[in-house]
Order: C-alpha cells, then sequence, then structure tokens
C-alpha cells in the first residue's frame, strides 16, 4: 500500500511513542496539538504505531475535514525504527513513508557505513 494521493512534498511526521489504537479523529488530533505541539490543520501527514508494531494510523486534514487511514498488518509488524528522543516526532519524507507501509525500512534509517577511500 502507498499513499499516492499526496505531492511528495507533504510534510510527514511520525509519532516517536506508541499511540493506543482506540483514539480516533479527535483524539489524534488532540496528541498532534498537545504533546507535538504541532498544527494538525497544516495538511501534513501524522503517522501512529501501536505498541506491538502490527497497527498504523495515518491522520491527515483535508482542506475540510480529517481524514484517517489505517492498516493492520496480519503477519508480522511494520518496521518501526527505535528513537533516542522521548516524546514527539521525527520528520521523514513520503518515499520513506511509502517504504513503511510497504513492510521496508525506511532509507533515513538505514545505517550507513563511513567507507574509507585509499
Amino acid at each position: 500500500m502507498t499513499i499516492r494521493r499526496f505531492p511528495v512534498k507533504t510534510p510527514v511526521y511520525l509519532s516517536c511513542l506508541p499511540i493506543d489504537m482506540r483514539k480516533s479523529i479527535n483524539g489524534l488530533a488532540v496528541v498532534v496539538q498537545g504533546s507535538f505541539e504541532l498544527d494538525p490543520f497544516q495538511g501534513a501527514l501524522f503517522v501512529f504505531c501501536n505498541k506491538s508494531k502490527d497497527k498504523i494510523k495515518v491522520l491527515h486534514w483535508d482542506k475540510d475535514g480529517f481524514a484517517l487511514y489505517y492498516k493492520r498488518r496480519e503477519r508480522g509488524r511494520f518496521c518501526w525504527p527505535s528513537f533516542d528522543a522521548e516524546g514527539g516526532t521525527v520528520d521523514v519524507t513520503m518515499n520513506d513513508l511509502n517504504r513503511l507501509l510497504d513492510g521496508l525500512l525506511m532509507e533515513k534509517f538505514i545505517p550507513h557505513k563511513n567507507y574509507l577511500i585509499l
């Protein structure tokens, strides 16, 4: 599954902490405003994952209302990165989000080796 409806330059924010998947649009918007100190009406995508990393919700303001996208893995887990920060968000690209939804590791979080050229 890829979210192709949005322009590549759409801001994407991943939640650093797991979220209770019982939260609906209003609950997630409160988390964006209160915990992340971001504006949920800015048109960005806010991505949340549960503790077991098998469910993802994406919150988006769509000019005249909120849209909530939900994906559940039947087998396996999402390759949700581990964060050093306690709380808040990490911004990623739309391509990274699509890789995450496809079950791949996001480019931003793949460790790159430094090679010494002699």
